[in-house]
């Protein structure tokens, strides 16, 4: 059976692969792999130059040559962008899983569809889910209208019990002390269990220019329903 059938090893979907980090997925020596393209433009990303692009810098089949080579060495393939659910991840992931690798998903969590053929598949380990915002402020931080495909899949794997983590950057000037509780406290009445990551928003070039925030959020007062880790 040929496992790479149906797949376009030529296709150039790959900005660029991090050859090696201790730090994307826990306790696992991985290389991030950044798919080019994104439905959304998030207003502090600073990964413009990956998801406006048309043309990526490697092709797929780069990327499994790349991988012949780091059998044994590396644990795991982080899948990342961008959006990497923009692209057919089914007969990637299933080559990168014969290869013997784990594979870790970041994503927005917008295509559930493909979302369940991987996990059916046995093909995804871990997700980190992006919590872009409430409900009301999704479409200004976002530019997109994808809250409730965003909802659908936090719901899936809460219900199915996934090895997932959620996560949002906070830049203070978009989400506020209350805003954030309320994040947290929709996630806790959803029946989310595990850690939930803040990521510190970076002062580098971004979509809306965003310089440093000018408010502050008083960690002191953040809810205690969920386990709160701060990164960056």
């Amino acid at each position: 059976m040929n496992i790479n059938k149906g797949l376009n090893l030529l296709k150039k979907a790959i900005y660029d692969i991090t050859p090696f980090t201790t730090l994307d997925y826990k306790d696992n020596l991985s290389c991030i792999v950044w798919f080019i393209s994104c439905n959304m433009r998030c207003q502090y990303c600073y990964n413009s130059n990956i998801i406006e692009c048309k043309d990526g810098n490697y092709a797929i089949k780069d990327l499994f040559e790349f991988l012949e080579k780091r059998v044994g060495l590396l644990d795991a393939v982080v899948l990342s962008g961008g959006e990497a659910t923009r692209h057919d991840l089914l007969p990637i992931c299933k080559k990168i899983k014969s290869m013997g690798f784990k594979i870790k998903l970041d994503t927005n969590g917008t295509n559930l569809t493909l979302l369940k053929q991987l996990i059916e598949n046995d093909y995804l380990d871990y997700i980190a889910l992006d919590f872009k915002a409430l409900e009301e402020d999704f479409q200004t931080i976002t530019n997109s209208n994808l809250y409730d495909k965003f909802l659908e899949t936090i719901k899936y794997l809460i219900k199915i019990n996934f090895n997932f983590e959620v996560r949002t950057t906070l830049h203070a000037d978009l989400i506020t002390l209350k805003q954030l509780n309320k994040m947290i406290d929709q996630l806790y009445q959803l029946g989310y269990k595990n850690n939930f990551y803040i990521q510190n928003f970076l002062n580098v070039d971004n979509y809306a220019d965003l310089k440093e925030p000018k408010n502050s959020i008083d960690k002191e007062l953040l809810s205690n329903k969920l386990n709160i880790l701060w990164r960056n």
